[in-house]
Parts: C-alpha cells; sequence; structure tokens
C-alpha cells in the first residue's frame, strides 16, 4: 500500500525527513567511515523510501527513518570496502566543515576526527555502526539491537569492541589549544623545511598520509617513522610552499589548513594530536573529495 500523495500528507512527511535529515546523514557519514557523498546518497535513497511507505502505519517517523537510513549505511559500507581496494594510493575520510554544526547532527562529536574515522574503518560495518549509535548518538542499548536485529547483549558486545580497538589505538587525548599549537608548529617548520623543527613535533612512529587518489606527485603509500616523515616534508618543501597561501579552517572538529595555488585549493591539512605528539598527519589532496569541502566554507 503506497503513502497517500495528498499535498498536506506530503508536506507533513516533508517536515517529519527535514527534522531527522542532519542525524541521518551524521550517522551515514560515520558509519561510511567519512564518505559525505555516499551519506548523501543513503539520506536520499531514505527520503524516498519515506515517499513510498505507508506513513499512517509509521508510529515513531524519527526511529523509522533512522532505521531505515542506518541499514542502508550498513549495506552501502560492505560493498564500499570492495571499492576502496581500486583506490590509489591511500583513502582518507572525505572532510566535512562542522564550523556550523559541531556534531553533525549528533548528541556528541564522537567518531568524527579524521583520525577516529580512519581507524574505525578496521572494525567491521556493523561493530562501528553500533558504536557510532552508542557513543555519537546515545541511542539506548536495546534501540541499537532493534536497528542491527540482533539482540541487546550482542549490541552491547559490539560497542565494547569498538571502545577497546579505539583505546588500544590511540594515546591520550589534548586540548584543543595544543592540538593547533602542535599543527601550527609543525606548518611553521615544514614551510621553511627545517628538520629539528620537524622532529620535535613528531612522535617516533608518526604517519603521514596523502589522499591524491592518483594526481600527480602525491605519495602513494604512507611515510613512517619521525626520520622519515620529516626528511619526507624537507624533500618537497622548496617547490610547495613558495606559490601556496593558507587559510585556517576547522574540518571535522579540529582545527586544519586550507593550501591554495592562487584561486585554486590544492590541499587540506589536518593532524591526530597527542599528549607525546604528532601521532598521524593527514593531507587531503584528491580533488573529488576536496572541493565539496571548500565550497562549504563559502555557504
Amino acid at each position: 500500500m503506497c503513502a497517500s500523495t495528498h499535498p498536506d500528507d506530503l508536506d507533513e512527511a516533508t517536515e517529519e525527513f527535514l527534522s531527522v535529515r542532519p542525524q541521518l546523514f551524521g550517522i551515514a557519514y560515520r558509519v561510511l567511515g567519512g564518505s559525505a557523498a555516499e551519506a548523501e546518497d543513503v539520506v536520499q535513497e531514505t527520503w524516498l523510501h519515506w515517499q513510498k511507505t505507508d506513513r499512517a502505519k509509521i508510529h515513531e517517523p524519527a526511529a523509522f527513518l533512522t532505521t531505515v537510513a542506518t541499514r542502508l549505511a550498513i549495506s552501502l559500507a560492505k560493498s564500499a570496502r570492495v571499492r576502496r581496494e581500486s583506490y590509489v594510493g591511500p583513502w582518507l575520510p572525505e572532510p566535512v566543515n562542522t564550523g556550523q554544526d559541531p556534531h553533525l547532527g549528533a548528541e556528541r562529536a564522537e567518531a568524527l576526527e579524521v583520525a577516529v574515522l580512519l581507524l574505525l574503518e578496521k572494525l567491521s560495518p556493523t561493530e562501528r555502526t553500533a558504536y557510532v549509535l552508542r557513543e555519537a548518538f546515545a541511542y539506548p542499548y536495546g534501540l541499537i539491537a532493534k536497528i542491527l536485529e540482533t539482540n541487546e547483549a550482542n549490541a552491547r558486545q559490539l560497542v565494547s569492541r569498538g571502545r577497546r580497538h579505539l583505546a588500544a589505538e590511540r594515546k591520550e587525548r589534548v586540548t584543543p589549544a595544543a592540538h593547533r599549537r602542535l599543527l601550527e608548529a609543525f606548518l611553521s617548520a615544514a614551510r621553511k623545511g627545517d628538520l629539528p623543527g620537524l622532529e620535535d613535533v613528531l612522535t617516533a612512529d608518526v604517519v603521514s598520509y596523502t589522499d591524491g587518489n592518483g594526481i600527480r606527485n602525491c605519495a602513494r603509500i604512507p611515510v613512517v617513522g619521525r626520520t622519515h616523515v620529516s626528511r619526507y616534508h624537507v624533500a618537497f618543501a622548496p617547490r610547495f610552499w613558495p606559490q601556496a597561501d593558507i587559510r585556517w579552517v576547522e574540518a571535522n572538529g579540529r582545527p586544519a589548513v586550507l593550501v591554495s595555488f592562487g584561486e585554486v585549493a590544492v590541499a587540506l591539512i589536518s593532524v591526530d594530536v597527542s599528549a607525546e605528539g604528532i601521532e598521524r598527519i593527514m593531507w587531503m589532496m584528491s580533488p573529488a573529495k576536496l572541493s565539496p569541502y571548500v565550497a562549504s566554507l563559502s555557504v
């Protein structure tokens, strides 16, 4: 049975959908490991499903829409893993502008930082979803179990696995002010080609990722270790930084640096920081991922 097409019914359906749309995008974006484009696809598919649903039988529209979007995201996440195997070079989450919505539809900003999304990629889509629903959106375990079509005990186990994984992979966090200071110090040293300055802010096992999806002069494998990462940044400094303009921005809830050559944005730099220094440097240079973020800054 199809939903009524009476204008008043459709207006009400649209209002109900728009009220939860930010949350639907926020869930899908996290479950999909930071793909804003795929998250938008999930939101649109959910809207189409909502239009075709017999809404008179739906007593809790928000819960229904969340369940539909979450299950669509899980399904898409399973196939996304296969698609990313053919990606050229490191794959990084697509940056999002959190300047206007710091939580991206969530009650908390959990699983929003680029580094966290990268770490959650190692979990199964179901484990990742359980963690996101609990930690970012504070969903009760009973509702998580219903959405994932499992029992409450298993839902708790799934969330616990996500927590243990992040705890094992991430060191002690720092304040936003300390995070920015370290990024500023890194940027200053990188622009000068200052080897001691770089080594001073990087941890021993630092990793530098460049997501360029095959564009010229982008590293196609992660650079690992303080010595290698420092020398790598010093090597390209003379030909990269003299023509670069920088702009401080916010991406995924953390300070970041947008690098442009004239009117063309070429990179977004973000870092993952612990009390020991910079753990990960992430260069987003893929035009397909960078362009939507840059466009969002002017909205």
